[in-house]
């Protein structure tokens, strides 16, 4: 209402089997519990609160959400970015009370859907809080978008001509529309857009990750200004030769690693560079699963009607399609497609710690993973990073599914107790920090303060001077970047050596052994074997 506080709408659950590195889950959609006001947060960070939910019900679309957002920076910043047109998803916490393992090739009905295992049902799940998630065009199977009460004027022939491969993205194009402007053109194939290469001067891609390089290469090469999201690319050699072309190339590039944007994280990179940390041996990530499967699913389903699967496979190998295994976003869980969650969440979650103490290439990374499984408590993968000048070497654990011993935890367990968020926690010798897996929402404590403080309130570090500049919005700072106003923070140069050490680590959980690792040559130095994960062969039939 006029003068009352923005109001937001969110397909929080859509009622299918959501993958995960573990298997397939469907929660029932009947026996959900809501609490009457339900916290919304930004990106699953309890310090970015963003607004209450005050309402839900389970209709054909899934389980919708409707609230309010709160009064504060974290909100007013959400609205921007929604106004500005860019896609939001919901991603809910839930507890369950009970599962049930449907076997493999059993079928179930459920949220009007049939399932066929194997797959976990999850019933009596409770949702505890509901997230704003930045999106991209491929993997908006959830939508949350900040109400304004305009109404589409997209011509709805196009809007379904566009939505014929991925009907997933007419929800996004749906918010874009609502900004106004003129109708978009569609485009099967990049080829032909690069035809009309005269009618435009930048690309967002948000494909899955095995286009990224091939697209990028052959816009940049053609003199557009390019946002691609993260992973920059599907392999190490990739992410070199992105990095070499941005720094040769006159276009502007940025990486979709939004957390780059925010104050939290540009803060922390200043203080922890102005060294009131000490000293930095440790750095913990946890609750994001690691690997993906090699090969292909077996057998084969119809191709669904106007669904280009040859060109969505593109420069992979072909396989057959089968229904729900790849498309939409379940390509992820395939190493030819993806890398999943290392490669996923490396630009995020590494970001900060790269940026702050220059990490560089590991030197050796060490593999906890067999036949898929992490077989180690301490870390699934860690990286080692050698002494880099006056900074002592350190390690990195990418702890996966596990989480850090109890004594590693005890700055956020005295605030959280036993319920102590995932995220990203640096152990200095003279204080800690701790951020969301993007970066966002820093905590900071320095010897002899009692507990973990907003690094944006910090009366510690206040002193220490900003020497990086502030902006609202990622994609925003991209835009004015390719108007030749400022730089942008996460270029391929940067994006690109980001990539690289999360990709790393990939090669060596699919060679299923440690690697003594040569960043510099790309080369495993101990497994000569391993280069074929290092490399990309293409199939060529769909590249300039």
């Amino acid at each position: 209402e006029k003068g009352g506080p923005r109001r937001f709408r969110m397909v929080a659950y859509t009622g299918v089997d959501v993958s995960r590195f573990w298997g397939r889950l469907v929660i029932d959609l009947a026996s959900i519990e809501c609490p009457e006001q339900l916290p919304i947060l930004l990106e699953h960070n309890d310090a970015c609160r963003v607004g209450v939910a005050d309402s839900h019900e389970v209709t054909d679309e899934g389980l919708i959400l409707e609230g309010f957002l709160l009064d504060n920076d974290d909100a007013a910043a959400l609205a921007r970015d929604a106004d500005a047109g860019w896609p939001f998803k919901a991603s809910v916490g839930v507890r369950f009370k009970t599962t049930e393992e449907v076997a493999e090739g059993a079928e179930i009905e459920l949220n009007g859907r049939t399932f066929r295992g194997p797959l976990t049902v999850a019933r009596g799940a409770r949702l505890f809080e509901t997230s704003f998630i930045a999106a991209n065009p491929a993997d908006l199977a959830t939508t949350a978008e900040v109400l304004n009460g305009q109404e589409t004027s997209m011509d709805p022939k196009l809007l379904a001509e566009l939505c014929k491969a991925n009907p997933a993205l007419a929800a996004h194009l749906e918010q874009l529309a609502k900004s106004g402007g003129e109708a978009a053109k569609a485009y099967e194939d990049y080829r032909k857009l690069l035809d009309d290469a005269s009618s435009f001067d930048a690309v967002l891609i948000g494909t899955p990750d095995h286009w990224h390089a091939p697209l990028c290469k052959a816009f940049m090469k053609a003199g557009k200004h390019v946002y691609c999201e993260k992973p920059l690319t599907h392999s190490v050699a990739e992410a070199r030769e992105l990095g070499e072309l941005a720094r040769t190339s006159n276009v502007v590039t940025q990486m979709g690693n939004q957390g780059s944007a925010s104050d939290s994280l540009r803060r922390l990179t200043e203080i922890i560079k102005a060294g009131v940390l000490g000293q930095i041996r440790e750095i913990y990530q946890w609750g994001i699963s690691v690997t993906a499967s090699e090969g292909s699913a077996e057998g084969e389903d119809p191709v669904p009607p106007g669904f280009n699967w040859d060109l969505w496979v593109g420069p992979s190998g072909m396989r057959p399609f089968k229904k729900e295994v790849y498309h939409p976003f379940r390509w992820r869980n395939w190493f030819d497609f993806g890398n999943g969650g290392l490669a996923d969440f490396c630009c995020h979650a590494i970001n900060l710690p790269m940026r702050a103490l220059d990490l560089g290439y590991p030197e050796k990374i060490v593999v906890n993973i067999e036949d898929g499984k992490q077989i180690s408590e301490k870390a699934a993968v860690e990286f080692h990073f050698p002494a880099r000048g006056d900074l002592v070497p350190l390690t990195l654990y990418w702890q996966g599914s596990g989480t850090p011993r109890a004594e590693v935890l005890q700055p956020l367990t005295e605030i959280y107790k036993d319920k102590a968020p995932t995220g990203l926690l640096i152990l200095g010798a003279k204080g800690c920090v701790y951020t969301s897996h993007w970066n966002t929402g820093g905590l900071i404590r320095l010897e002899g303060e009692p507990r973990l403080q907003d690094v944006l309130r910090h009366e510690g570090t206040k002193d220490i001077p900003q020497t990086l500049p502030r902006v609202t919005n990622h994609g925003q700072e991209w835009l004015d970047a390719c108007r030749g106003q400022g730089k942008t923070f996460s270029d391929f140069d940067i994006g690109g050596k980001l990539t690289e050490i999360g990709l790393a680590g990939v090669v060596g959980i699919r060679a299923g052994k440690s690697l003594d690792w040569d960043g510099e040559k790309m080369e495993a130095k101990n497994a000569p074997e391993a280069g074929r994960f290092i490399h990309t062969e293409y199939r060529t039939k769909w590249l300039t």
